[in-house]
């Protein structure tokens, strides 16, 4: 669960989940301070962080030696009917062509892609 509270600067919006707190805002030009994180780049951070996360436990099980894998995600919403995550998976280390094609078959098996790519639904609770 994640509660967002408004702060007194403008837009600036806190988020915690109990244990770690962080920050999102939106921009100058929209009136914001541009200090924190726009909203949707907390989507594109949540698809990123999991897909790194995915690839480096799936490295570790199989004795897969990764290095480092870097994971960048950009959110797309310039169709009005399509929403896109385009990503670039970065992979380093000793790898052969076959550890290669397991990681990059692997990432898309990453929970938070398995979440955003159902039907979404929304739901007031009181």
């Amino acid at each position: 669960m994640i509660r967002a509270i408004g702060r007194p600067s403008r837009y600036m919006t806190e988020f915690s989940n109990g244990k770690t707190t962080s920050f999102s805002d939106t921009t100058l030009g929209k009136g914001g301070s541009g200090e924190g994180f726009r909203p949707h780049e907390l989507l594109e951070a949540a698809l990123a962080s999991c897909m790194n996360m995915s690839l480096r436990m799936f490295a570790e099980k199989h004795s897969i030696p990764l290095a480092s894998v870097i994971t960048t995600v950009t959110l797309d919403r310039s169709s009005p009917n399509e929403v896109c995550f385009e990503y670039v998976v970065d992979l380093a280390g000793d790898l052969t062509e076959g550890d290669r094609r397991r990681l990059l078959e692997a990432v898309e098996s990453c929970p938070v892609r398995h979440t955003l790519s159902r039907e979404v639904v929304f739901r007031t609770k009181r």
